[in-house]
């Protein structure tokens, strides 16, 4: 059942989620590129601006620079706490800070949202330069361009090559094309549950999720930007969630979790809800009032459309190309981006070492939670000087 992602107790979700003009900036600064954007499809993109976060303080020349990538509903704020501008925590705020794996006293981390994003970067909920939301004509885009702009942010950073470039899931897709497009800016690699290419399977449950979306009446042929709250594609956007965070996490920790039992007050037989249903309509609730659609599609379809030997001979000549130091982890009980494609990574990059596999219940989402694990791989690759 598709059930509204709403509660009697909350106002109804707004047309497109995300960050807003006019909304407090939080601890978010901006970059515009200095011209369009030239995207790999051949056509430009104008009025690019990335918005970013940073911890810590940059040694001459950017030397200490670390580039911290974001997954699929993530955005600029991996570190500090809920506030005006930021309605969550940041998602890896146990690593980044004084005395951390990525110790602030010694390392800058720079965190930006993704090209196509909604927290601040240019997307589909943002203004053209004629003043109207980018919607449906917001252009498609491909990991390679959104790494493009992330280059041309670390230009106006005067970063010139980055100590560590860091990521998971659509985060660990951008740092593996920062190593190949731009070895000689990527002065070492952190890759956590991420492939070479998107399998045919991510692609297929990518794309119930975009059918998802584009099928909810909300939808309006994307453009919905200046639609009445309640109005926008909510429903479309909560499903998507649903389906993937069952994607996210395993069937043992769902079964140990929640079993079958109802959510309490409620009969399934009489159109209540399992307890495993509960917890999906809960996540849908929050996206919808923090994300937009709009940008869900497009990430998705960027992400569906990697493949890092694409015009380049292939998975194995591409990645030869990343000749830099290399650590590749996996979550053992990931169904989504299992670890047979993350040893994948470990036996062709040049200079990887064995495969880590990160041993974790919470299946893909394992990156984001089990930051003790992930910080002892940031530790290994970054030894504090």
């Amino acid at each position: 059942m598709n059930r509204v992602a709403t509660s009697p107790a909350l106002p109804l979700p707004p047309a497109a989620g995300g960050w807003r003009e006019g909304d407090p900036p939080g601890r978010r600064s901006w970059v515009a590129l200095g011209g369009p954007l030239r995207l790999e499809s051949g056509s430009a993109l104008p009025g690019v601006r990335l918005a970013y976060e940073t911890w810590g303080r940059p040694a001459p020349g950017g030397t200490n620079a670390v580039l911290v990538l974001h997954a699929l509903t993530g955005d600029s704020h991996a570190a500090g706490p809920p506030g005006p501008g930021h309605p969550s925590a940041g998602w890896w705020d146990a690593l980044i800070g004084p005395g951390r794996a990525l110790d602030t006293d010694h390392w800058f981390v720079v965190a930006p949202n993704v090209l196509g994003g909604c927290q601040g970067s240019t997307g589909p909920s943002s203004l053209r330069p004629d003043g109207a939301h980018w919607g449906s004509d917001f252009p498609y885009l491909t990991v390679r361009d959104q790494v493009a702009a992330e280059a041309a942010l670390a230009d106006a950073l005067g970063i010139g090559r980055w100590a560590a470039v860091v990521g998971g899931s659509m985060g660990g897709m951008r740092a593996l094309e920062w190593a190949v497009s731009r070895p000689e800016r990527t002065g070492s690699l952190l890759l956590l549950a991420t492939p070479a290419a998107a399998s045919a399977e991510q692609i297929a449950w990518g794309s119930v999720q975009i059918s998802a979306i584009r099928t909810d009446p909300g939808w309006r042929g994307g453009r919905y930007h200046d639609a009445q709250p309640g109005s926008g594609p909510h429903r479309g956007l909560g499903q998507a969630r649903r389906i993937a965070q069952v994607t996210y996490r395993s069937e043992a920790e769902l079964g140990a979790r929640f079993g079958r039992e109802a959510q309490p007050g409620e009969l399934p037989s009489q159109g209540g809800r399992y307890q495993v249903e509960s917890y999906l309509d809960h996540h849908a609730a929050k996206l919808v009032r923090r994300f937009d659609a709009g940008s869900y599609v497009t990430l998705t379809e960027a992400m569906n459309g990697h493949d890092v030997g694409r015009g380049r001979g292939g998975v194995a000549r591409a990645l030869r190309r990343a000749g830099m130091p290399a650590l590749v982890a996996g979550i053992d009980s990931d169904r989504l981006y299992p670890p047979s494609q993350q040893a994948e990574l470990a036996a062709l990059l040049p200079c990887a070492d064995r495969l880590r596999v990160i041993e974790s219940p919470y299946g893909h989402d394992g990156f984001l939670i089990e930051t003790g694990h992930v910080g002892d791989l940031v530790r290994e690759l970054l030894p504090a000087s």
